[in-house]
């Protein structure tokens, strides 16, 4: 392969940015996504950063936080918090990125805290991600795939999914449209449109469904329609590439 599987998990997080979308970006692999998207396929998408900075175009200097000066530089805006998470409650952000340490069967993730060898672990907590999670019109949820983060039910809902499945997000008054994908280290995955429970998509080139399975915490259900995910192109990862040419993200 002349790719990364990073690369490849930023390639997949690109293709779910359509032109137009106004995009609550956040860090990492999505600040990538939404690089590759805007090179690619999305020219008139707009990036939203939680600090309050808006762009119509990536940083034209690798960043490493929201606020780095390059990320600031040529903004269409820079103003609060406030300015943007009002974005968010008025029903106006297509599309957000968020993760977490934990993510369960219906979408919901985790990250307040875990219990390894019987003692509770502090996390970062919500940030933005459980407004994101409440109303934007969807949500991708990217991270690594491993067992121990993938649990039939989280210790703690930070930012709610599907609740406990059906139609817990109306019950519960909940305006967002709730995760749409879950891109992972072994796979992406999509949810069931009456249970909400989560289901393999794709499998990433070289993982098998055994071992994806093996690596999640509940009896996972399999698309009918499973795929194998596309490769990255060369223009997606010339672009990945020109955004972060020294492999800070995706090596």
């Amino acid at each position: 392969m002349n790719y990364t599987l990073r690369e490849l998990m930023v390639a997949a997080a690109s293709r779910e940015i359509s032109d137009g979308d106004k995009v609550f970006v956040g860090m990492r692999l999505p600040l990538l996504g939404f690089a590759v998207a805007k090179e690619t396929h999305a020219p008139s998408a707009i990036g939203i950063f939680e600090n309050g900075v808006i762009r119509d175009w990536p940083a034209l200097e690798s960043i490493l936080t929201m606020s780095d000066p390059p990320n600031v530089a040529r903004a269409l805006s820079c103003a609060g918090l406030n300015d943007v998470m009002h974005l968010l409650q008025s029903n106006r952000i297509d599309l957000g990125f968020i993760g977490g340490a934990e993510v369960d069967r219906f979408g919901n993730l985790n990250t307040h805290w875990v219990e390894e060898n019987r003692k509770r672990i502090r996390l970062p907590g919500s940030g933005g991600a459980a407004d994101i999670a409440t109303m934007a019109k969807r949500c991708i949820i990217i991270m690594n795939h491993e067992r121990r983060r993938f649990p039939a039910r989280v210790h703690y809902i930070t930012s709610p999914g599907f609740g406990d499945g059906g139609d817990w997000r109306s019950r519960n008054g909940l305006i967002g449209g709730g995760p749409n994908r879950v891109i992972t280290s072994m796979g992406i995955f999509s949810f069931d449109a009456n249970t909400r429970e989560m289901m393999l998509a794709a499998n990433h080139p070289g993982v098998s469904i055994e071992n994806i399975k093996n690596e999640t915490g509940w009896a996972l259900q399999i698309s009918p329609d499973l795929q194998e995910t596309a490769a990255p192109t060369d223009d997606e990862l010339s672009a990945i590439r020109k955004y972060d040419p020294n492999r800070v993200w995706t090596s």
